[in-house]
């Protein structure tokens, strides 16, 4: 009897369905007037006098087990049952709201691919960097503006070449690739800049910039001009026009800024204040003491570097009026963009 009572608790232990059919199945074989326990109680008279002590209780533990193990199959099914009926299979699923790209990171992304077109690689680097990678290597004299802690956000200024602060733009990839790697050098350099800009009362002073850089032998000014003609019939259509005005930087000579023509066609507008061009960029060919600094020979090795930004493009390519809103996150303004 004892094996047989061992073998029905492993039984109950073991049942776990939740339908409702199965479950009265249950307390048909085990709890019913006519089911295993009751008759095995009824075979408990017979059982001798010195075993029934060892017998009632496993009898008993079998009892409370069927008994407990069927209040629990229960309850799970009547609550199953309460939220069948709260929950309506036949209502249509709610629609799931598909995000969208930041317009700068869809203007960075097509940046991206189309200098990759022109054999343009993407390169790299840290925010947090020294005076030398952000200015001392890219001819910067020592009393240039941007020297100065009111334009540029030093962490650690000791006066010298590892002066600690957040780069101002990223041509400090340049250098730091320059020194790593020997011509042919054809990268581009997009990421985050810092500066302290006081455009208006709610402007912000971190924003992005793409960069570019080609050394090699015997490049020229028109390499670069050719260049910046691709990438702008590629960005903004085939119609554009850029112009190319001197300027001046100290890591470029001769050095430009590039305009772009403007959707009136040369009518006069708004946007380009009645000129009928837009600016864009600035660029120019890598100055001698640049290359030298980074241990390349200037008088074997030429190249053109340029560099706008990324907020900046994207104003022109979708017709945004505002700055601010690229960082006031309001999905009526991000969700236009897919």
């Amino acid at each position: 009897m004892l094996d047989s009572i061992k073998q029905f608790l492993g039984e109950i232990e073991h049942f776990a369905s939740h339908k409702k059919e199965e479950i009265e199945q249950f307390r048909i074989k085990f709890l019913s007037r006519k089911g295993i326990i009751p008759q095995l109680f009824e075979d408990f008279k017979q059982i001798p006098s010195e075993k029934k002590k060892e017998v009632g209780q496993i009898l008993n533990t079998l009892k409370v087990k069927a008994q407990e193990k069927l209040d629990f199959l229960l309850q799970k099914t009547s609550e199953n049952d309460e939220k069948s009926k709260l929950l309506d299979l036949t209502l249509p699923a709610e629609s799931l709201n598909v995000g969208s790209r930041h317009p700068v990171s869809l203007i960075r992304n097509e940046m991206v691919e189309i200098f990759a077109r022109l054999g343009f690689t993407v390169s790299e680097g840290p925010e947090i960097e020294d005076d030398w990678h952000v200015f001392s290597s890219l001819n910067f004299p020592e009393n240039h503006p941007a020297r100065d802690m009111q334009d540029t956000f030093f962490i650690e200024k000791n006066g010298d070449i590892n002066d600690v602060l957040l780069r101002t733009h990223t041509s400090s990839v340049q250098i730091r690739t320059m020194e790593k790697q020997k011509p042919p050098i054809r990268i581009i350099m997009p990421g985050r800049v810092f500066r302290n800009e006081a455009i208006s009362a709610r402007s912000h002073c971190i924003f992005h910039q793409v960069e570019g850089l080609y050394i090699d032998k015997k490049v020229s000014f028109a390499d670069l001009k050719q260049t910046l003609l691709y990438f702008a019939k590629e960005m903004f259509g085939e119609k554009t026009q850029i112009r190319l005005r001197p300027s001046f930087f100290p890591f470029t000579e001769p050095s430009a800024e590039m305009d772009i023509s403007c959707n009136c066609n040369g009518k006069g507008c708004n946007l380009c204040k009645y000129t009928g061009w837009l600016e864009i960029l600035g660029c120019g060919m890598v100055h001698p003491n640049v290359l030298e600094n980074c241990g390349i020979d200037s008088k074997v090795y030429s190249g053109f570097a340029f560099g706008m930004g990324i907020e900046r493009i994207a104003l022109l390519k979708y017709h945004i009026k505002d700055i601010r809103l690229y960082f006031e996150n309001d999905i009526r303004f991000l969700s236009q963009f897919r």
